[in-house]
């Protein structure tokens, strides 16, 4: 008689590795001095649907004379799409004019009613449009420090689109660009990894 081996990736360590939850999203979070709780008046706010990052690399492939397929050492990087994305719940003029990407000061007015604060686009972009960073931070199952992305020099290219639905919440979809600085070149992103303690 014998016996089925069963074969799968569960091992010791596995509960260590989990990230679970949505997470919380801030705006120029700084990772040298912030905590959550510091950084509370930073928070975009909460999330309905929770969010994404993506970092994908393109390649340019040199075709050489005699290839039969891929060849080693023959792509090029070319480039990096990186965005991060929050599907935001909490609609403030702050939030709109975040989603905006290129925005007008946010003014406050008189009319109509009893005081509104407007929000309005505008048709050029400045240097003070692109955010430092936004900041995914999440909770690792075998870590009391929390799992931190950062995009940097973000800006929302996915604009604003809003869509009414009875016995609905209206969530505003952000999706931010990073993108790169000259002076440092660097890639537009950073994933910090809280290192877990190897006994448990």
């Amino acid at each position: 008689m014998s016996t089925c081996k069963v074969i799968n990736g569960l091992n010791e360590k596995t509960t260590q590795h989990l990230v679970f939850d949505a997470g919380a999203f801030f705006k120029n979070y700084d990772v040298e001095t912030d905590t959550v709780e510091t950084a509370m008046p930073k928070l975009i706010g909460a999330t309905k649907g929770g969010g994404s990052f993506k970092a994908v690399p393109t390649f340019r492939t040199i075709e050489l004379d005699g290839m039969r397929g891929a060849l080693k050492g023959a792509k090029i990087l070319e480039s990096w799409e990186v965005t991060i994305g929050a599907n935001v719940a909490e609609v403030t003029p702050e939030n709109i004019a975040l989603s905006l990407g290129v925005a007008g000061e946010i003014e406050t007015v008189e009319q109509p009613g009893t005081g509104y604060k407007k929000v309005s686009g505008k048709m050029c972009i400045s240097d003070t449009d692109y955010i430092d960073n936004i900041t995914w931070v999440g909770t690792l199952s075998g870590s009391a420090d929390p799992v931190i992305i950062q995009v940097f020099n973000a800006l929302n290219t996915k604009g604003l689109e809003l869509s009414f639905e009875d016995k609905g919440e209206l969530v505003i979809e952000m999706e931010f660009e990073g993108h790169f600085d000259m002076k440092t070149k660097a890639v537009p992103f950073a994933i910090y990894y809280p290192k877990l303690d190897e006994v448990l």
